[in-house]
């Protein structure tokens, strides 16, 4: 990173463009915002409803959340020129436990420069920003059943996960979650665990003792957009329903890829090896109490659904 303008300039295994050059640097004005929305429309295929408008990308830049975007510098005009922005990450403040936090609500990356590590480093610019601050954690929810991303989190960015919440945003219209609650296992990121500094400076990490394995088949993508497999993908998404395992003490922490795009997402003991030290580890009473309110949450979007 460069300290005195806060950019990041990454150089991506592949793109779209041969020599071409990543920026990844803050946003802070309503154009800027505005090409977020574009993006967010183009990513997930969003209605207008479902849209975070820029508006809550002003606020979250302006009340101590992140607005971080990438731009390919070797189009015209650079890094400089909005038109040229291929990704954001756009994070909210929290306080709990009294800690304060921060909620990475959305990442996206346009389809064209995707699988080139421009997801990650936009997470760690986050990183960079957060520890800056003095903010040792960053949440965030994910999809499990979306493979690739979840091979990022817990695998590329040392993530974990104690908490499920089910169909936590109620019925959206991403084309990317179907027809399928938006069920979503929470990811807690603690920069400075030996966990997280072992995969992002690899130096190996410690693993959990694996308990329990849910497989995630490769035609899980194909299952999510089609009305005759929508049953298939939610016989794995209701194997996903977790919080049963967290409620014992385990935690997800390993997603280990297999033939023909194939993964296994497993849960296991053995916090104390992850994390830095035991304060970090006293948010479990929190994290149940998280949970039940999630359950709450999505009980509700359920019951709106069934009256619809």
């Amino acid at each position: 990173m460069n300290p005195e303008t806060g950019t990041h300039t990454t150089q991506p295994k592949t793109r779209p463009n041969a020599g071409s050059t990543v920026v990844i640097r803050p946003v802070t004005d309503l154009e800027g915002f505005a090409r977020c929305v574009e993006l967010q429309v183009e990513v997930w295929g969003y209605a207008e409803a479902d849209t975070v408008p820029k508006r809550l990308f002003l606020i979250a830049q302006r009340i101590g959340g992140q607005v971080l975007c990438a731009f390919d510098a070797a189009l015209p005009g650079g890094a400089g020129k909005y038109e040229n922005m291929i990704g954001f990450a756009m994070a909210l403040p929290g306080y709990r436990n009294g800690h304060a936090y921060l909620h990475s609500h959305m990442l996206a990356v346009r389809a064209a420069y995707r699988n080139s590590g421009i997801g990650r480093g936009l997470k760690l610019a986050q990183r960079d920003d957060a520890l800056a601050r003095g903010i040792e954690l960053i949440e965030w929810t994910f999809d499990p059943l979306e493979i690739k991303n979840s091979y990022l989190n817990i695998e590329r960015l040392g993530a974990i996960s104690r908490r499920y919440a089910p169909d936590i945003y109620g019925a959206t219209s991403s084309e990317l979650q179907g027809s399928l609650p938006t069920d979503r296992l929470y990811a807690e990121w603690w920069l400075r665990s030996k966990r997280v500094e072992g995969m992002i400076f690899g130096a190996g990490v410690p693993r959990l003792r694996v308990q329990q394995t849910v497989k995630v088949p490769h035609e899980i993508y194909a299952w999510k957009t089609s009305a005759a497999d929508t049953g298939k993908a939610l016989a794995v998404q209701t194997a996903m329903n977790c919080n049963g395992r967290f409620a014992t003490g385990l935690s997800s922490s390993a997603m280990r890829a297999m033939r023909r795009g194939t993964a296994v997402l497993s849960w296991g003991a053995g916090m104390k090896s992850l994390n830095t030290n035991e304060e970090q580890l006293q948010g479990q009473k929190q994290v149940l109490r998280c949970a039940q309110d999630d359950k709450n949450i999505s009980s509700s979007n359920r019951s709106m659904r069934l009256s619809e």
